[in-house]
């Protein structure tokens, strides 16, 4: 029997070399949304932060950089290892959020697209090559796999590129403690389909949008400092609601992700979630398996990266899978052939995915 499998073969990230530390913010005078100043000493304020979220440091592209420069760089990576010609690439989907925000200035550049960018950097000729971004949140580099698989089922595309970058670091509002959880990343895999004689690749998917109430968890907002130009807007979250969100809507589309693959949760060897809080991916992964009546987690079910990287947006994910494909994630974890990794998301939207991958 064969199989048309939808295959990931390869993937490249670039993580930037500039390292932020907790102690790097104890310059920083922190605001509440209304405009009051914080008084509790940064040690505390610190303290609390990786108590919560994990977080030790985070990486900041240098002042040269652009997202499309190192969503380029990722791709490369990605190319190289799959071994092919970057001339055979049928689609580049480009997951961001901000565009390109050039050190210094406040204006998001989207024009050309970032995809249609990278291709120029890669030097790709071939105009059947269609090169576009694709907005989801958080969740842009597992939606643009749905995206990239579901050409590729209909027989429009044999082989994509799908890249995830971001540089958070020119949104933030550095008077506000939330500017603490974000990063800058890229990473990006080529999904191809190859015929064999067992199956493997994406085997199930489960998206989802709230647009109610839940559509501004995520916003652009002015400065939480009153002497600040309300006209200049950065990225703002509703930290709580977020929270609530993701523990109530995550693990049921992980599971009806699991459900529509045909797979059983005590096959799952791994869990790549998106690194936006360490206390809210424990308790995901606690409430998945609490739904099928498990109490036991696994043990290094979920890696993290969130610890060294922070929260880059949609880079997480991949750049996760990048580092576990070579050697270099946090824990020393490893993915072998024949096992099943569950992939998911959270984020502005608010949107929800996931992917069942037999690796």
């Amino acid at each position: 029997m064969t199989y048309n499998n939808i295959i990931i073969s390869g993937t490249g990230s670039y993580i930037p070399s500039k390292v932020v530390s907790n102690q790097d913010f104890a310059r920083n005078e922190f605001y509440d949304e209304n405009g009051k100043a914080i008084d509790q000493p940064h040690e505390e304020i610190a303290e609390k932060f990786k108590a919560i979220t994990g977080i030790q440091e985070r990486r900041y592209v240098n002042d040269e950089q652009n997202a499309s420069d190192i969503g380029t760089l990722a791709a490369e990576l990605a190319i190289a290892d799959a071994k092919i010609d970057p001339e055979s690439i049928d689609q580049i989907i480009v997951t961001q959020n901000f565009g390109d925000v050039k050190k210094g200035t406040i204006q998001t550049d989207i024009l050309p697209s970032l995809a249609a960018r990278v291709k120029h950097n890669l030097g790709i000729k071939n105009p059947a090559c269609v090169a576009y971004d694709l907005l989801f949140g958080c969740p842009g580099w597992i939606q643009g796999m749905i995206q990239a698989n579901s050409y590729i089922r209909s027989g429009m595309a044999k082989r994509c590129l799908v890249i995830a970058t971001e540089t958070l670091s020119r949104v933030l509002d550095m008077h506000d403690r939330d500017s603490m959880i974000f990063a800058d990343g890229a990473g990006a895999c080529i999904l191809e389909s190859k015929e064999e004689d067992h199956e493997r690749g994406i085997i199930g998917f489960e998206m989802g949008s709230w647009t109610e109430e839940e559509a501004y968890y995520l916003f652009l907002g002015k400065s939480n400092t009153t002497e600040s130009d309300p006209k200049v807007r950065y990225i703002k979250m509703n930290g709580r609601k977020i929270y609530e969100f993701a523990l109530n809507h995550v693990p049921k589309a992980m599971k009806v992700c699991l459900d529509k693959a045909g797979v059983n949760i005590h096959d799952l060897k791994k869990v790549l979630i998106h690194q936006a809080n360490e206390k809210m991916d424990n308790e995901i992964i606690k409430r998945l398996y609490r739904l099928y009546k498990i109490r036991e987690i696994p043990e290094d079910i979920m890696p993290m990266s969130i610890h060294k990287l922070g929260n880059s947006s949609v880079a997480t994910v991949p750049t996760l899978l990048d580092q576990i494909r070579k050697g270099t994630a946090e824990g020393n974890h490893q993915i072998d052939h024949g096992d099943l990794i569950l992939l998911a998301s959270v984020g502005a939207g608010m949107n929800v995915n996931a992917i069942a991958y037999r690796y």
